[in-house]
């Protein structure tokens, strides 16, 4: 959702239009999280306005896209006549792109968000301040007035409250990490935050709590430093050139650096004078005390982002979704890489999952297994849920994330939580997780981002490994998530000699997808004329059972997201329930009738649409046009034949350059849907 990233260059002369365009940059590279305004923040001057205290600090904040706040940015500084060649030695900057949760898009709800007139304290937020009401009333008690229908607003002026009292005690030492901490101490809910202040001039201080953060470290110097946060080149002041950057997303910062810092949970990173000082809240410190507590740094590393410049820019393609449907050959290969193993040893065939290997015991004495997931990623374990049924025979459950926490659903010790996300960092997906811990089950973590939040806090778990997704409709993600659950499933039944056969067949299947896979993209174009045809039409059905129920409802899901098509993924079985009501020659129904357990039911099935002169699109296996479509009146799409369990990676693809053409044809965009995120990190 929201994206926020700040850069700080020390001891390194930096034009303020550079300064500028670093960070328009950044907010770039985060637009695919999704937004509807935009802010950044920058020092006005050299000059101090009095000792130890800066200018107040510029803000800029517009409502739409990025391009929007660049042409305002510059047009405010012409009429300003601001010298955007002035040079800064050291320089803190700070940006954002809002997702509107708590007031409409529209500059004064647009971050930075001000604590006052003139800008002493200022924050970047990325997620919800659940008890924002209680602290807004307190404030506005003590003679603060709130110009934004925000929830961070109340975080900065919070922060000059706290300020003002520790001046006001006499303790002009007051650090502005001991004001960040005492204002976190308040609040209640999942954030991210960056501080700006002109009390403390060319420093920052960021902090979590839920939402992602990382910090991105650029040492001007020929010599590669490999050491901890705890080294003193990091933690005292130094004179050493450097750029450190803070951003919600590695995608905003492979360009710059590759060394980056996780921030953690509670952790609050302060930045100054070329130094990184890390320290940890505990709410519990400093309850009811009248002094300010002054916590201990703790040691972090760096670690190295396993991330390409290539990965993020669009290459031959017009657009990210496009490039990631074309990459899925090869994100497949990557998923699947050094994990299966096929020849050379008595037991030739088999799958090696490191991240679980540990585990699998205890999996299989599960008392049942729980998928846990929203929207996409639900849908892929939806996908994966007969063949590890089938495979280790364990009851395996469904949940939603939301629907599972909002009951407080039964989970048992017994059990095995299986959280499945692309980003690791989905709200509701955290939520879950942190329930099923507290309820004592294995938890298992199913993620394309390492060191996300997912992969940190669940006991083991897998890397999908599909490489940077920046549409946000998600698609080669979708596929590598299968996969991975088919591998697991693989590995959970391992031990079972009767499904041996089996097993080995789907081995040999999942060397072969990637070229499987290759050949269907060649539907591109006629997908295109499909999407032609359906230009005009303001509502899909698309039906599926079996493996390819999750197919259905995962094409329906792309339709929808990005066409902005009603559309609706509907169980089959159930078309007589109520959904064959809307039947009629108008109404454009997909129906997924590949070679699996379910065809006959499925030729039944378009027998019943078609008496009922339902416009129909019939997906089949190669060859078997004829025997699906009923006296050649439907549209049949052609695609190869694999296992039954990897059928839906193969089937989704044609439905995902369908919901793809559609867009583009009906003048949307398509990698930033209309009120959509990539990362849902609020609830």
């Amino acid at each position: 959702m929201c994206g926020i990233f700040a850069y700080l260059n020390f001891n390194i002369s930096r034009e303020r239009r550079y300064i500028l365009e670093v960070l328009f940059n950044g907010l770039r590279r985060l637009e695919y999280r999704g937004y509807d305004s935009a802010g950044v923040s920058i020092d006005s001057s050299l000059c101090s306005s009095n000792a130890g205290v800066a200018p107040p600090s510029l803000v800029f904040r517009q409502e739409g896209n990025i391009e929007s706040l660049v042409k305002s940015v510059y047009q405010d500084v012409a009429a300003t006549d601001l010298n955007l060649q002035e040079s800064f030695l050291t320089h803190a900057g700070i940006a954002h792109t809002r997702w509107a949760t708590h007031g409409e898009p529209a500059p004064r709800n647009s971050h930075p968000q001000s604590s006052d007139a003139g800008n002493e304290f200022l924050v970047v937020h990325n997620g919800v301040i659940t008890n924002y009401k209680v602290l807004k009333e307190s404030l506005v008690r003590h003679g603060f007035t709130f110009e934004s229908d925000t929830d961070t607003e109340v975080i900065p002026k919070l922060a000059k409250f706290v300020f003002d009292n520790a001046n006001e005690e006499g303790d002009r030492r007051v650090t502005f990490s001991q004001v960040v901490l005492e204002v976190m101490r308040h609040l209640e809910g999942a954030y991210a935050l960056i501080f700006k202040s002109r009390h403390y001039p060319n420093e920052l201080i960021a902090c979590k709590r839920g939402s992602p953060l990382l910090l991105g470290v650029k040492e001007l110097t020929e010599e590669d430093n490999r050491a901890s946060f705890n080294d003193s080149k990091f933690l005292s002041s130094n004179v050493e050139a450097k750029e450190l950057f803070l951003s919600s997303d590695p995608s905003a910062l492979v360009e710059h650096t590759k060394k980056v810092l996780v921030i953690e949970d509670g952790e609050v990173v302060h930045l100054k004078d070329g130094g990184v000082s890390i320290f940890k809240f505990d709410h519990a410190k400093g309850k009811g005390g009248e002094t300010l507590i002054r916590p201990a740094s703790v040691q972090r590393a760096l670690s190295v982002l396993e991330m390409e410049v290539e990965q993020i820019n669009k290459g031959k393609y017009e657009h990210y979704m496009q490039k990631e449907i074309h990459e899925q050959p090869e994100s497949l290969k990557t998923t699947m890489r050094g994990r299966l193993i096929r020849g050379g040893s008595c037991k030739a065939k088999s799958v090696l999952l490191g991240g679980i290997k540990d585990h699998l015991k205890t999996i299989r004495r599960s008392r049942r297994i729980v998928f846990i997931g929203c929207g996409t990623s639900y849908n892929a374990a939806l996908a994966a849920r007969p063949i590890l049924e089938e495979l280790s025979g364990i009851p395996v459950t469904m949940e939603i994330a939301s629907d599972l926490v909002d009951r407080q659903g039964p989970i048992y010790r017994e059990d095995t939580t299986v959280f499945v996300s692309q980003s690791g960092e989905t709200a509701d997906t955290l939520q879950a997780l942190e329930y099923a811990l507290e309820n004592g089950a294995l938890c298992v973590g199913i993620t394309n981002t390492v060191g996300s939040a997912i992969a940190r806090n669940t006991h083991c778990g897998v890397h999908i490994n599909a490489g940077c997704e920046i549409g946000v409709a998600s698609t080669k993600a979708y596929t590598s998530q299968i996969v991975v659950m088919a591998m697991l499933a693989l590995a959970i039944g391992d031990d079972t000699i009767s499904s041996q056969a089996r097993r080995e067949a789907i081995i040999d299947g999942l060397f072969d997808l990637p070229k499987t896979v290759k050949e269907v993209l060649k539907l591109d174009q006629e997908m295109k004329d499909l999407a032609q045809l359906l230009i005009a039409e303001q509502s899909l059905l698309v039906f599926g059972r079996g493996y390819n129920y999750a197919t259905a409802l995962e094409g329906a899901l792309k339709v929808k997201e990005v066409a902005l098509m009603h559309s609706e993924g509907i169980l089959a079985g159930e078309m007589k329930h109520g959904p064959l009501a809307l039947v009629d020659e108008t109404l454009p129904i997909v129906v997924i009738a590949t070679r699996d357990a379910c065809f006959s039911k499925q030729q039944s099935v378009i027998q019943q649409l078609h008496a009922r002169k339902g416009r129909l699109i019939v997906m089949c296996t190669k060859g078997d046009a004829a025997s699906v479509c009923v006296g050649g009146s439907c549209r049949v799409i052609e695609v190869p034949q694999v296992e039954d369990c990897l059928q839906p990676v193969i089937n989704i693809v044609p439905l995902q350059l369908l919901a793809y053409h559609l867009t583009v044809l009906r003048g949307y965009n398509v990698d930033q849907p209309r009120n959509l995120a990539k990362s849902v990190t609020t609830q």
